[in-house]
């Protein structure tokens, strides 16, 4: 009998990982273990997959309020600083913004409306039309987004976020003002010392506030790029890809990824003859249709993969091929016709009808988010994705 099974994804149950623990060895005794217990035998071009969070915190990749605020001190002053664009978020960016409203003199908050650069809404957009509002052009006050849109809460978390961070700044003590608009250089009729808080698109709001005047310009990035004292780090990332720890600290993103999947693969190919691909993943790309989510709050969805994960999938499309190529054949004549085709895919030109609406993405942003979608990040205990056949086709 012929083969019958496609890509499969298992959620691999593992122990939990601690500070201090040997995470190549970990993620390559639980693997094989599972292998064992499961009876899946593991082959040349799967893939393992680890999910950052455990990663960070085997390498005890922590920070403190008081760090960032120490960060902020050095980099700012006690001088007023605007907080641009923040997304909404209790776990990714609330202690976050306790650390910088403890170092700050002053916060000018902006905040982008209707929603954040991943999708989390303040208001629903129809509101805008009804209420004659230009979000590219007008500027907002607290006080006339409140007479104009009242208070609303997060579809999913039930949070009034500008209630919700103006009461973390008070906690903190700290003066402060609310703005919303979508223009990076607002900010500078308020402050010349700007931290930009966007994620994805960071790096143009720094160049248009450089380019119209502002004297300090930092990102999210760049606040615990090295170490404040003995506290956790990331050179490339800093605070981005952070997540709340406790109530006074947080979890950073994880360093060192491209040579730690280097050596569980390695680890594995030693003791199993194979060679697997390896990624760490953190927030897969996908947007929620319900609450308008992005899901990708992290700045980039894998931060470390092996070689063979490199590139984009080359495809042609079945439907395509079935319905127009080889419309005349049927049964075993169509599926020798589309597996001569498909064998031959690398000489068809990428902008063939053939290719398209195959959703060409990169191989490592694709497999995280399926990996994302697996795992979850609730209490499901599987924090390794094991994945067979995805690089198989309908001709093999």
């Amino acid at each position: 009998m012929g083969r019958v099974i496609g890509t499969v994804a298992r959620g691999i149950l593992s122990p939990i990982f601690k500070k201090g623990d040997d995470i190549v060895k970990m993620v390559t005794d639980t693997v094989i273990n599972a292998s064992a217990v499961e009876g899946f035998e593991i082959r040349d071009k799967d893939i393992v997959a680890i999910t950052e969070s455990v990663i960070a915190r085997a390498q005890g990749n922590y920070a403190g309020v008081d760090d960032i605020a120490e960060d902020i001190r050095k980099k700012f002053g006690k001088s007023t600083v605007g907080v641009v664009f923040p997304i909404l978020s209790r776990n990714r960016f609330a202690l976050c913004l306790k650390g910088i409203a403890k170092g700050a003199g002053k916060i000018i908050l902006m905040l982008s409306y209707p929603a954040d650069e991943v999708g989390n809404h303040l208001i629903d957009v129809d509101l805008l039309d009804e209420k004659g509002v230009n979000p590219w052009g007008d500027v907002l006050t607290e006080k006339s987004f409140r007479e104009l849109f009242g208070y609303n809460k997060h579809t999913f978390t039930s949070i009034d976020y500008i209630d919700y961070y103006k009461s973390i700044i008070e906690e903190c003590g700290t003066e402060y003002e609310i703005i919303l608009s979508n223009n990076p250089k607002t900010i500078l009729e308020y402050t010349k010392n700007i931290l930009v808080c966007d994620i994805h698109t960071r790096n143009r709001t720094k160049k248009i506030l450089r380019e119209n005047g502002a004297e300090k310009v930092y990102g999210l990035d760049d606040i615990l790029s090295m170490p404040v004292g003995d506290s956790g780090y990331n050179e490339v990332y800093g605070l981005l890809g952070s997540n709340k720890a406790t109530e006074d600290s947080v979890k950073l993103f994880p360093r060192d990824c491209p040579k730690i999947v280097e050596e569980i693969q390695k680890a594995i190919q030693q003791r199993t003859g194979k060679t697997v691909e390896v990624l760490v993943y953190g927030d897969g790309a996908f947007k929620d249709p319900v609450g308008k989510i992005w899901e990708l709050a992290d700045p980039v969805v894998s931060p470390g993969y092996t070689k063979g994960l490199e590139g984009k999938p080359k495809e042609v499309k079945l439907k395509y091929l079935a319905d127009n190529n080889f419309a005349h054949l049927s049964g075993e004549e169509l599926k020798k016709a589309i597996s001569g085709y498909i064998k031959n895919k690398d000489s068809i030109p990428v902008d063939s009808m053939e290719s398209q609406g195959t959703t060409p993405r990169r191989l490592p942003d694709l497999i995280g988010s399926l990996c994302d979608l697996i795992s979850g990040s609730g209490d499901k205990g599987t924090p390794i994705i094991y994945i067979q056949g995805y690089f198989d086709s309908y001709a093999e």
